[in-house]
């Protein structure tokens, strides 16, 4: 009986893999087989030939790795890039980003999502987290875009036991959608916005529905240092006395995670990650970053994200690859850590933990979903090729990406996005800007003081 057509095979590529052991290597002269949206194999071109497809790419030159993840984002707030530049973080916040997100609607909030994944997808990014307002408009867009997304309804306990409401809401009726792409979370936004109380319901909310948390914490030395002088603890301990380390959390930032906070992490009962925007802080100047070191010795997923486009004024996790590699190697004092491997590491199967998808993606392997992108090598910011791994992190740009799957769907062929009409939403999105930026009214929707 002869088998029925593959939905998609890739050939004629250098495939990234990964071993038993977690190292990086690669395939050369390989093929993909995807079926029904998952990796059936990783064969030789050779072997290819023979097997029929309903659609095949040919990616001579070029390389598949795993689909990028942005493990913490806003990815409304691409519609905010540029307008709140050079300021501290509590000016950034207060005078500026607070109001300006008190006249968002949801059009806006859909808007700017689009404008978001479309930058996503250009850049290979397959799956977002995403940590925001009106998160309908978001997964209504993830839905029709094909990405695949770990979304989460912000609230403040400014807002009352509906805010945490709201949030739970969300995360149970859209946990599975879009096809199975969508994974929820609860989302409060941070120890300081969000008091103790709401943090230990939500805790016995995430073990009632088996759900996961997501939120800012210890985002910068200023904030552990200010918890500690009003409260006698740090942001990582208040999480600890809360339930939230009992449970499932992804720690957005943590560049303020102390030696004090180390162990805490460490013996945590649910499974920790946390996801590093370097961009973002060297933009705030913020004196310290990510603790990755430390945090790979305890076994604890660091994904690579981007934060939204108001504080990184990019979406672009190519970047944030790049950057980590280097500012580690500057704030240890040490070139060989972290390597490009390494870093390779962190923006696949590590980033694919962060958000509770390491079993389903950040890897191209049989039984992964087929988020898989074609990176071009060919250019000659990238030639010659001597360590393939190096050539990736720190030669490669986004813009290199050619072609971005989910699923076994292709979102984008040859630079050419499928499934976002780029040029209407830029213009529907400007009409809309000069009510969006309308500070006049005074109102901020909550107020950053740490």
């Amino acid at each position: 009986m002869t088998p029925s057509p593959a939905g998609l095979i890739i050939t004629r590529c250098t495939v990234l893999t990964h071993d038993d052991h977690e190292g990086i290597g690669f395939a050369e002269d390989a093929a993909i087989v995807v079926r029904d949206g998952v990796v059936e194999a990783v064969i030789s071109s050779a072997q290819a030939e023979e097997l029929s497809a309903t659609e095949r790419i040919d990616a001579h030159g070029q390389v598949a790795l795993p689909g990028l993840v942005n493990c913490h984002t806003h990815a409304p707030m691409v519609a905010l890039r540029g307008v709140a530049e050079d300021l501290p973080t509590e000016e950034w916040f207060n005078d500026v980003v607070w109001p300006v997100e008190s006249n968002l609607t949801e059009k806006d909030v859909e808007l700017g999502a689009l404008l978001a994944c479309a930058e996503m997808i250009r850049g290979g990014v397959t799956c977002f987290a995403d940590h925001y307002f009106s998160m309908d408009a978001v997964a209504a867009v993830v839905d029709e875009c094909g990405m695949r997304a770990h979304l989460g309804e912000a609230y403040f306990s400014s807002q009352g036991p509906q805010g945490r409401e709201r949030s739970l809401e969300f995360a149970l009726r859209h946990r599975g959608g879009a096809g199975g792409r969508i994974t929820t979370t609860l989302a409060p936004h941070a120890p300081y916005t969000v008091d103790d109380a709401d943090l230990a319901a939500t805790a016995e909310l995430a073990r009632e529905h088996g759900l996961p948390v997501h939120l800012h914490a210890s985002e910068n030395r200023d904030q552990a240092e200010a918890s500690l002088a009003r409260h006698g603890v740090t942001p990582i301990e208040v999480l600890r006395r809360t339930g939230i380390l009992d449970v499932d959390v992804l720690i957005a930032h943590g560049t303020g995670i102390l030696d004090r906070d180390l162990p805490l992490l460490r013996n945590a009962s649910g499974r920790v990650a946390v996801a590093s925007a370097p961009r973002g802080y060297l933009k705030f100047a913020w004196p310290t970053t990510t603790p990755v070191r430390a945090l790979r010795e305890l076994g604890i997923p660091v994904g690579l994200a981007t934060d939204g486009a108001a504080s990184n004024n990019s979406l672009d996790v190519w970047e944030s690859m790049a950057l980590t590699a280097l500012i580690q190697k500057s704030t240890t004092g040490d070139p060989r850590w972290l390597t490009a491997r390494q870093a390779l590491h962190h923006a696949t199967l590590q980033s694919a933990r962060a958000v509770g998808l390491g079993e389903a993606a950040g890897s191209i392997a049989p039984g992964r979903r087929a988020d898989i992108i074609l990176v071009d090598l060919t250019g000659p910011h990238t030639q010659p090729v001597h360590d393939l791994a190096a050539t990736l992190v720190h030669s490669a740009r986004s813009s290199d990406v050619r072609t971005t799957i989910v699923d076994g769907r292709v979102l984008m062929r040859d630079r050419e996005l499928l499934t976002i009409d780029v040029p209407a939403v830029v213009r529907e999105l400007g009409e809309r800007i000069p009510a969006l930026l309308d500070r006049s009214h005074g109102r901020r929707i909550q107020k950053y003081d740490t």
